[in-house]
């Protein structure tokens, strides 16, 4: 048997290596001062095109393609690698410095959200949109979106960080999180088998809030080979509806915003025509 780890009394912070360990500390709290960029639309999104940040991003695109002026944004790109959201600015609008943060300057004074799921259903309330009114169908809706949050560090925090992430290869860590990640992938399945959408027969923000993180494994995307390594193939029903969601116009533009080799900084629905190739 390999030496095993015996934590001890009292935790204390030592360095652990890996991605991200540069920037990683047990308390919270601005590291330096910096005001955050205003643009000039009522919403000012301040993220980065992870699964998080993507929900976002789709759900104003797909506002706008409903035609909810209201809804026209900026994008800041926020660097977390470099800690840009531990600024003094960023911490303002979100006291726990994780992305996507939105502040909506359309009223007196400006109202901060923060956390995408939060930010989804404030979206989906002020617009009136990809949420239904009342009744079973809005407690749906809310169950799956639920089922997303609470799935995600599951996903990401746990799968992710240990099979791309983590300076060393734990098998027990990569077997937990895969058997787990598997099973939510087996849930959204056999949910996606019955119903056309997450909620019901209507696209919404359970949905958008699922596909970035669902899409990443069966696009082959998220973490290198983990489609592979975790039989994405056995899935069909979830993969019948990614490909439907990612057909959406909207969709595809949410995602290249924020993204390092797409939309950095987004402004106006005519700065995706820089992302087109020539043609000529």
């Amino acid at each position: 048997m390999p030496e095993t780890y015996v934590p001890p009394a009292v935790w204390t912070n030592t360095p652990s290596g890996g991605a991200f360990a540069n920037i990683n500390r047990p308390v919270s709290g601005a590291t330096h001062e910096a005001e955050l960029p205003v643009g000039e639309h009522p919403l000012q999104l301040y993220s980065l095109a992870t699964p998080n940040g993507q929900k976002v991003s789709i759900m104003l695109e797909e506002l706008l393609a409903l035609g909810h002026e209201g809804a026209e944004y900026d994008a800041w790109f926020v660097n977390i690698g470099e800690g840009e959201q531990f600024s003094s600015g960023f911490v303002s609008i979100n006291p726990n410095s994780k992305i996507p943060a939105l502040v909506d300057r359309s009223g007196a004074e400006p109202v901060r959200v923060f956390e995408s799921g939060a930010i989804l259903l404030y979206l989906a309330e002020k617009f009136g949109a990809f949420l239904p009114p009342l009744g079973p169908e809005r407690a749906e809706v809310f169950s799956w979106l639920m089922w997303q949050m609470g799935s995600a560090p599951f996903l990401g925090g746990g799968f992710g960080h240990f099979y791309a992430y983590a300076p060393e290869k734990i098998e027990y860590a990569i077997n937990r999180y895969a058997m787990e990640a598997k099973r939510l992938f087996h849930v959204a399945d056999r949910r996606l088998a019955e119903s056309r959408f997450l909620g019901g027969d209507d696209y919404s923000i359970a949905d958008i809030a699922a596909f970035p993180w669902l899409a990443g494994f069966w696009q082959g995307t998220a973490y290198g080979d983990a489609g592979t390594f975790l039989s994405m193939h056995e899935y069909p029903s979830l993969g019948r509806w990614v490909d439907e969601i990612q057909a959406r116009p909207a969709v595809q533009r949410g995602r290249k915003v924020n993204a390092r080799d797409g939309l950095r900084e987004r402004h106006s629905a005519a700065d995706f025509a820089a992302l087109v190739p020539a043609h000529g």
